[in-house]
């Protein structure tokens, strides 16, 4: 049998429900969907977009990050959010087949 490579791999259900419970805030759902239009990099870019204090937008980064939706990347004191396309189109995958 050959070696699978991570992306053909079905979505364990620990990270199906992971994600479905940080998407599930309409908020934090609205922080990804501008993090994945590439319209967000810098941690300041949300805070610009939405009223949200910067406590709540950490919140939101680190569950974002929790369920493995971003990747956070530090420079210095400043922080650049990268959305994880490959386990965002796992998810979609995994949904269509339930």
């Amino acid at each position: 049998m050959a070696a699978r490579s991570k992306r053909d791999e079905g979505l364990p259900a620990r990270e199906l429900r992971a994600i479905s419970r940080a998407i599930a805030d309409p908020r934090r759902f609205e922080i990804l969907q501008r993090i994945a239009s590439g319209k967000c990099s810098a941690c300041t870019d949300p805070r610009a977009a939405f009223p949200i204090t910067p406590a709540t937008l950490s919140h939101h980064l680190k569950e974002l990050e929790s369920a493995g939706l971003i990747d956070i990347e530090r420079r210095g004191k400043f922080v650049d959010a990268v959305f994880r396309r490959d386990l965002w189109e796992r998810y979609l995958g995994a949904l269509k087949k339930l």
